[in-house]
C-alpha cells in the first residue's frame, strides 16, 4: 500500500473508531440519565415465580432473591410483598422460598416474571394504608406537581422525596411510622414522574434541576402552616434535599435532613449506572462525559452542597457498603467530618434505596431517636 493511501486508511479508521466511541458514549450517557421513575434500575435482575402457596412464594435463586428483609415484588399487573427467606422449606438448588406477606395487585402465578423493589405499596395512602390524605397540587417551575399530604397535628412536616427507579409510593413504607407520631407528611412527585411535568430535555439531572421542585414543595408547606420541615430523600431525592437545604429561598425552615442511600458523588453514580447497563469499562469515562454534556452538568454544585463544612442542620444518613449505585464512602466521609451534626446508620446487605427494607425495626428506631428532638 502506498504511504498516502495507508495514511488515509488509518485516519479513516481512527475517525470511525472515534465516531463509534462518541456514539456509544452518548448512548451510555443517555442510559444513565433515563432511569425513569417506577422503572427497574439497570442491573436489577428479573426473577421467575416458580411456585406459590398461601403464605410463600418460590423464586429464581439469585443474590437479589436472597436479600434479607421485606420487599415488594412487581411484574406486569401484579404487586406483592415478600418477607424473609424460609430456609427450612424444601426447595431445589436453583430456587429460594420467601414468606408471602400479601398480594396487593393482580394474581401471582407460576411463570410470572417479576423484580424486587423497595416499594411495598401500590396505591395511595388511603387505599394502601387506610390513612386519610389530601391530593395536593403544588405550583412548580414547570407546572403542577401532584402530591399526597397525610395530615398530622405537629407543626414540623416531613417532605418525602423518592429517588431513581421508584415513585412517590416508596415513602409510603415510612408513612405509618411518621403518622403515628402525628407528623404531617408530603409525598411529592417531581419533574419526570407520572402526572408531573416532564423534564424539558427528557433526562434526569441527579437532583441538579429537580431540587427546584423541592423548593416549590417547601414553599407550599410553609403556606399551609409548616413552621419547620425535615427533608427526607432517597438516592437522588437525598441530593435534591441537600440542594434545597442550601439554595432554597425558604431554607431557614429546614430543621433536619434524612438521607437514605444519598447520591453524593455524581460522577461515580453516572459511572455505576452506565456500567450496570453493560457499557464496557474502557467506555465508562466517555459515558460519564457524555452524560454530563447531555444534561448540562458542567459545574458540580452537588459537591458544594454536600460538602460537610457547609451542613447547617442535624442530618441522619442511612447507607451501606452494598449500594452499587451510590457509593457508601462519601457518606462515611460526611459523618466523619461533621460528627456533631451527622449520624450514620450503617446497613449491610441492602441494595440502593433499600436500607429500611433490610431491617425495618433497627431503621425505625434510629429514625425515632433522630426525629424526637426535632419535633
Amino acid at each position: 500500500m502506498r504511504p498516502a493511501t495507508a495514511t488515509a486508511a488509518a485516519v479513516t479508521t481512527l475517525i470511525g473508531v472515534g465516531a463509534a466511541a462518541v456514539a456509544a458514549g452518548r448512548y451510555a450517557g443517555d442510559a444513565a440519565l433515563k432511569a425513569a421513575s417506577g422503572r427497574p434500575l439497570p442491573g436489577d435482575p428479573r426473577l421467575t415465580v416458580h411456585d406459590t402457596g398461601p403464605d410463600r412464594v418460590t423464586l429464581t435463586r439469585s443474590l437479589a432473591s436472597l436479600r434479607p428483609g421485606t420487599y415488594g415484588i412487581q411484574g406486569p399487573d401484579v404487586h406483592a410483598v415478600v418477607g424473609p427467606v424460609l430456609d427450612r422449606v424444601p426447595h431445589t438448588a436453583d430456587t429460594v422460598v420467601r414468606r408471602l406477606e400479601r398480594v396487593e395487585l393482580g394474581t401471582l402465578e407460576p411463570g410470572a416474571r417479576v423484580r424486587l423493589t423497595p416499594e411495598l405499596h401500590s396505591g395511595t395512602p388511603h387505599s394502601a394504608l387506610g390513612l386519610d390524605h389530601e391530593d395536593v397540587e403544588i405550583p412548580g417551575e414547570l407546572g403542577t406537581l401532584p402530591a399526597w399530604l397525610v395530615p398530622g397535628a405537629r407543626s414540623t412536616w416531613v417532605i418525602a422525596l423518592h429517588g431513581l427507579g421508584t415513585t412517590r409510593r416508596h415513602p409510603l413504607n415510612l408513612v405509618p411510622f411518621l403518622s403515628r407520631r402525628q407528623i404531617p407528611v408530603l409525598c411529592v412527585a417531581y419533574r419526570g414522574d407520572e402526572g408531573a411535568p416532564p423534564s424539558p430535555d427528557g433526562l434526569g439531572h441527579l437532583g441538579d434541576s429537580e431540587w427546584r421542585d423541592v423548593d416549590a414543595a417547601l414553599r407550599h408547606a410553609v403556606r399551609k402552616g409548616a413552621q419547620q420541615v425535615v427533608l427526607y430523600g432517597w438516592g437522588t431525592g437525598a441530593a435534591m434535599a441537600l440542594h434545597a437545604a442550601a439554595d432554597s429561598g425558604v431554607r431557614d425552615v429546614v430543621r433536619g435532613l434524612v438521607l437514605d442511600s444519598p447520591v453524593l458523588d455524581r460522577e461515580a453514580t453516572l459511572r455505576n449506572l452506565a456500567a450496570a447497563r453493560g457499557v464496557p469499562g474502557p467506555l465508562l469515562p466517555l459515558a460519564v462525559r457524555a452524560a454530563r454534556g447531555r444534561a448540562g452538568l458542567h459545574g458540580d454544585r452537588l459537591q458544594e452542597v454536600a460538602d460537610p463544612a457547609g451542613l447547617r442542620v442535624p442530618t441522619l444518613v442511612f447507607h451501606g457498603p452494598d449500594d452499587t449505585i451510590a457509593p457508601w464512602e462519601p457518606s462515611l466521609e460526611l459523618a466523619a467530618r461533621r460528627p456533631e451534626l451527622v449520624t450514620l446508620h450503617t446497613v449491610r446487605g441492602a441494595p440502593h434505596a433499600s436500607m429500611w427494607n433490610a431491617d425495618p425495626v433497627r431503621y425505625e428506631e434510629a429514625l425515632r431517636r433522630f426525629l424526637t428532638p426535632l419535633i
